[in-house]
Order: C-alpha cells, then sequence, then structure tokens
C-alpha cells in the first residue's frame, strides 16, 4: 500500500527505545541479528527508562488481546506485524494494520497543535506511543 510510510525502521525503533525494552529481548531468530546490536532491551521488564522519552506509553499485551487487536499468526501485535511487512511478508491482515497505523496521525496532529515545534518536553508520553508506531515524534 501506498500509503503506508513509517518514519521509522524496526532496527531504529528498538535502537530509539520503545516497549520498554521488553518486546523482542528474546531477539527472535527470524529478524535480522544486527537489528539487535544497538537496541534497547530488557531481560527482566518493561522498563519505561529504556523508552527513548523514559515514559510508560504502553498497554499490557492482554489489553490488545481483550480489545481483538490481535492477529493470531503476530500474537505479539503491531511491532511483530510491522518487522515482518518490512522484511517482504505480505498477510491479509495487512489492510488492518496498516489502517491502524494511519489511525496514529491523530496523535501527530495533536503534538503540532499544542507543542513548539521540536519541544520533546511536550507531550512525552504521546511523543513515546508514535514511536511505537514508526512515526518519528522527535521532528515534529
Amino acid at each position: 500500500m501506498t500509503e503506508f510510510k513509517p518514519e521509522l525502521t524496526p532496527k531504529e525503533m528498538l535502537e530509539l527505545g520503545v516497549f520498554g525494552g521488553k518486546y523482542m529481548s528474546d531477539r527472535p531468530s527470524e529478524f535480522p541479528a544486527d537489528w539487535f546490536t544497538n537496541a534497547k532491551l530488557s531481560s527482566d521488564k518493561h522498563d519505561p527508562k529504556l523508552n527513548y522519552f523514559g515514559v510508560n506509553a504502553s498497554q499490557p499485551l492482554s489489553v490488545w488481546r481483550d480489545k481483538g487487536w490481535i492477529h493470531p499468526d503476530d500474537p505479539r501485535g503491531w511491532f511483530q506485524w510491522y518487522c515482518r511487512y518490512f522484511l517482504g511478508r505480505r498477510h491479509p491482515d495487512d489492510e488492518r494494520q496498516i489502517k491502524r497505523w494511519k489511525a496514529m496521525s491523530r496523535h501527530v496532529a495533536q503534538v503540532k497543535r499544542y507543542c513548539s515545534p521540536c519541544d520533546l518536553s511536550c507531550r512525552p508520553r504521546q511523543r513515546q506511543a508514535l514511536l511505537h508506531w514508526a512515526y518519528d515524534s522527535r521532528k515534529i
């Protein structure tokens, strides 16, 4: 889909610190090893300090399951789907996931409306959530 243009690669997201470092701490072998070279990961538990903005902007995976946002082929959710899409997989769930990604643009609009340009101290939780969705909120 041509309208799907993430601003960050999975590797960049992991290096910036997303999902409290816990999401890929087991380093799945299906993904390139170099994605994990400089990744901010936590082997113990979700650690918001590892996130670029140092705040928690995540919901537990159980919430995602309860809301029906998890496709059985991607049990870790959006980021697992995106990593696989980035590597070339095309899947029946692509349209739904891309629609969800596009819906995050409303958060970009809110940051632009309420924050001075590049004021990274403004709305850090919202900016972190945008990083989780491959929007580079450092440039807003």
